[in-house]
């Protein structure tokens, strides 16, 4: 054998080698829509992976979809101005907040019956999030700049954490802590679930306006969307350092990481779902979906890989007067939906 063809099976061996490092670029697309009909603004949702139901914020009232059907099912009522779902398979409830009027309704799992109505004692309960290893639940209060902790079990309010800003979406670590975005000061707050105290607080170099939040527990990495920076960031959890800021579309609300292929999303009302993934040691943009307009909010499947989005059809925008100098576009009656993005086989 030549050493020419020596050397170019060696190369070849090389890139063979090399290959595997490099990720794959995704193929997620819009596979399916499931209407829902009705009237009202729309915020988070949250998946029942265990009974394969999706529940979805939608005016004053949780909508509850059957993903083996794509119907709605049921309804949780008296949910005023929901925001958001958190769910406790543990204890087989959910738990709704509702920002009019300070308000976080228990729900059965099986039965979606009511269970009790809490009152939180701050202002626009927003997004709200279940612990496991504390077994609580805490809403991030908008109006007030701090967080209430709810005893998972007997639906008690057992206490206040000041959080110092804004706060909007939330992660856990398994682990007993639980991280926030502080939407008006950009930086995410790490705070003991148990104990209630602040642990630290992680500058957000790079983000304005931190909305939506992922985490790689893994890793320990995690992902703030940014609505006005129109960013996505890579945050060394341990070390509170920013590795990576990343271009998405505009108009960011929700965001998240699926552990399966690795990817973190970040979905933008202007119709762009962003996903980002990490290839030869550095994180980029892998693939922008194109959605609706309007679809600003989502939740990740863990087991199906599927991304759900709320949205809805949009009227002409009206003309511009003194008294309203920004209009926006009316929402159509009856055309709530929810979009299902899911990889392509």
């Amino acid at each position: 054998m030549s050493e020419c063809r020596l050397v170019l099976l060696a190369t070849a061996g090389l890139s063979l080698l090399a290959a595997p490092l490099a990720a794959q670029s995704p193929a997620y697309a819009i596979r399916r829509t499931i209407s829902v009909g009705g009237q009202g603004g729309w915020d988070y949702l949250a998946v029942d992976t265990a009974r394969n139901h999706l529940y979805v914020s939608h005016g004053n009232q949780v909508d509850v979809i059957d993903l083996a059907r794509d119907t709605v099912i049921g309804v949780i009522p008296g949910t005023p101005g929901v925001h958001g779902i958190a769910i406790a398979y543990d204890l087989s409830r959910g738990y709704a907040s509702g920002g009019r009027d300070s308000s976080v309704t228990i729900f059965d799992l099986g039965t979606l019956a009511v269970i009790k109505r809490v009152n939180v004692g701050a202002r626009n309960p927003d997004a709200i999030g279940y612990d496991p290893v504390s077994h609580r639940v805490f809403t991030f209060n908008g109006g007030s700049a701090n967080a209430t902790a709810i005893d998972g079990a007997s639906g008690d309010v057992v206490g206040m954490i000041p959080l110092g800003g804004k706060p909007e979406f939330w992660a856990v670590d398994g682990k007993g802590s639980m991280w926030v975005n502080n939407e008006d000061k950009d930086v995410l707050v790490q705070f003991d679930t148990k104990s209630m105290n602040v642990v630290k607080e992680v500058a957000l170099t790079g983000c304005r306006r931190p909305t939506g939040l992922g985490f790689d527990t893994t890793r320990g990495l995690l992902f703030p969307v940014c609505n006005l920076s129109a960013t996505i960031l890579v945050v060394d959890a341990a070390k509170g350092t920013v590795l990576a800021a990343l271009p998405i579309g505009q108009g960011v609300d929700g965001g998240g990481y699926d552990s399966g292929p690795g990817y973190a999303f970040a979905s933008a009302g202007e119709g762009k779902l962003t996903i980002v993934g990490e290839s030869l040691g550095a994180w980029k943009v892998l693939q922008t979906v194109p959605t609706m307009r309007g679809a600003r909010t989502m939740v990740l499947d863990p087991k199906s890989h599927r991304v759900f989005l709320s949205t809805a059809d949009y009227g002409p925008t009206p003309d511009s007067t003194a008294a309203n100098p920004r209009p926006r576009p009316p929402v159509l009656p009856g055309t709530f939906k929810v979009l299902v993005v899911g990889p392509v086989p």
